[in-house]
């Protein structure tokens, strides 16, 4: 059975046509097939327990770097302004003029965005900080249905053909990632990170490390086989611009729903998962005893509930399942979750704004934990920790941290984790966690050509 109706929007407006499916399908597979045979030069994926969301083309975007803003808006000439101003508000009010109902739009927000925020110009790099799309097609896939919409009769037909196609799924063959040449200069400045710490610089500050990966990646063969393999709490694929990336994220910055009520989920404390019971369970126990980890994550949970105490009605912070531990891919990760409820006038932009970037990856105090991070790493972080994020015309507002993924720009490849380090952390072992997490990815790689089995 088939559905099909058009959205009611203003006169003078964009409209988007729909079709519901009532089929089975497997949501992932199917919304990498889009990706993959869509033709789409632009397109995110987005998934969260079963439930993924395939948006292609571009409707409307706004482009953020640390000059200005660039808007566009269907087949009009794009416009550059200079930013006035904290740039999340001129997102917000692009989003707000919006000349399309019931819009949702998909993108990024790179690490270094933080700095923009924050007034810190010079320390924003060249790289693009924010890229926001509605796009022409989104497909919301469920496990017995599929809602397409399009922006014409068409491409609805044209992608609801594609959603249906019975066609056997490709079958990836995987190229594990084994080489791992930084870990020395990890440990260096792991180690420099401890010695600020214990001069009291700051309370905690996350060191991340870039592994390259020496071959082409098949980014959607990648996102098949790594989401059958992870138990992520967001699943991502995206190709915007130069960029592209997949991921795994073990957690959500922000989740603001229509009626105001904000979640954030801090993961901090690590241990690995072997996938043997008695092994895991025997690692979960020490995890939850270990004073490192369990300071690590205490302080990760009060810089939150500070923050988001900020921008909510009083009384209404709460926290839950404090330090459970949950198993994400290769590792067990302590779990906290807070809650509160928007104050009134305020909007899930707001709370983006005091989120990000996350304390859980970047560090106590956040400020001086974010400029050590630009004196301690090798290079930009770009997306890795900033985040993948959707959000839409009723308020709200769904933020995965970018971590656990493989990225693509400029004709390169490369992998990239990091660690909390506070005064008690020792280098080796915060490299060891890197490395923990890295496999999450690593093992699940998929090369573009054929493997012959012999690594170059």
């Amino acid at each position: 059975m088939t559905r099909r109706h058009e959205v009611t929007l203003e006169p003078g407006t964009f409209r988007y046509r729909e079709l519901t499916l009532d089929i089975s399908l497997d949501p992932v597979a199917v919304a990498a097939r889009l990706a993959r045979d869509g033709g789409f030069d632009t397109h995110v994926v987005y998934e969260a327990g079963g439930r993924a969301t395939f948006a292609g083309g571009v409707l409307g975007e706004i482009i953020v770097d640390r000059h200005g803003f660039t808007t566009r808006w269907g087949t009009e000439e794009e416009e550059w302004r200079p930013l006035d101003g904290p740039p999340l508000d001129q997102v917000a009010d692009f989003l707000r003029l919006a000349p399309v109902g019931d819009w949702r739009a998909y993108g990024f927000a790179a690490f270094e965005l933080g700095h923009l925020q924050a007034g810190r110009v010079e320390m924003a790099g060249d790289d693009t900080l924010l890229h926001l799309v509605i796009p022409h097609v989104q497909v919301v896939l469920e496990h017995d249905r599929a809602v397409v919409r399009a922006t014409d009769w068409d491409t609805l037909d044209q992608v609801a053909d594609l959603v249906c196609a019975d066609e056997a799924a490709p079958v990836y063959t995987t190229r594990p990632l084994t080489s791992d040449n930084n870990g020395s200069a990890y440990i260096t400045a792991v180690a420099s990170a401890v010695r600020e710490i214990r001069a009291q610089r700051l309370d905690k500050v996350i060191v991340s490390r870039v592994v390259p990966v020496d071959f082409d990646v098949d980014l959607v063969g990648t996102y098949v086989v790594g989401r059958r393999a992870n138990t992520p709490a967001r699943s991502f694929l995206l190709r915007m611009g130069d960029l592209a990336a997949t991921g795994f994220s073990p957690e959500t910055l922000l989740e603001v729903e229509p009626d105001g009520r904000v979640i954030t989920r801090l993961v901090a404390g690590t241990c690995a998962r072997t996938g043997d019971a008695d092994t895991d369970a025997r690692l979960r126990d020490e995890l939850l005893n270990n004073p490192k980890e369990v300071f690590e994550h205490a302080i990760s949970v009060r810089s939150a509930a500070e923050d988001l105490a900020k921008i909510c009605l009083p009384g209404t912070v709460k926290g839950h399942e404090f330090m459970s531990v949950q198993q994400r891919g290769s590792v067990q990760h302590l779990d906290s979750t807070i809650t509160g409820r928007l104050d009134h006038g305020l909007s899930c932009w707001d709370a983006f704004a005091k989120l990000f970037p996350a304390a859980a990856v970047s560090g106590i105090p956040r400020d001086t934990a974010y400029q050590a991070i630009h004196r301690l790493e090798s290079e930009p972080r770009g997306l890795y920790s900033g985040a993948v994020f959707t959000c839409g015309a009723d308020g709200d507002f769904d933020a995965a941290l970018a971590l656990r993924s493989i990225f693509r720009a400029g004709g390169r490849n490369w992998l990239r984790a990091g660690a909390g380090i506070v005064a008690q952390s020792r280098p080796e072992r915060e490299h060891e966690e890197t490395r923990e997490k890295l496999r999450s990815v690593s093992r699940h790689l998929v090369p573009v050509l054929p493997y012959d089995g012999e690594l170059p």
